[in-house]
């Protein structure tokens, strides 16, 4: 059975990550939610929620280091975003970020 982190890496190295909103930019439908690390998507992909799969870009470069699955009670909707070269300090800010700010509930995916 292939390794969950490796064919999301392969599908990171194929097709990059498409920054829609970047850090220090606003929420769309919540102005006062801040994004503090770069956010976007992996074009070609597929998540829960039908759209492509949901990325944070962090600074460190590397693979994948980690994935935040994310449950949201007002949509209904469970989904993946990958945490993509972040540090550790971009991590637990995007973990907080979904968490705190916009309210979601969140478990981390460690890399082995």
């Amino acid at each position: 059975m292939p390794d969950f982190f490796a064919v999301v890496d392969d599908l990171v190295r194929r097709a990059g990550v498409v920054v829609e909103r970047r850090r220090g930019s606003a929420h769309p439908r919540f102005p006062d939610a801040v994004y503090p690390v770069d956010y976007g998507h992996v074009p070609g992909t597929a998540g829960g929620d039908g759209a492509e799969l949901d990325a944070f870009l962090g600074t460190a470069g590397g693979g994948v280091r980690a994935a935040l699955v994310t449950a949201d009670p007002g949509k209904g909707d469970v989904e993946v975003k990958l945490l993509v070269g972040c540090s550790p300090a971009e991590e637990e800010a995007a973990e907080r970020f979904l968490r705190d700010t916009l309210r979601l509930g969140v478990h981390r995916l460690a890399r082995p």
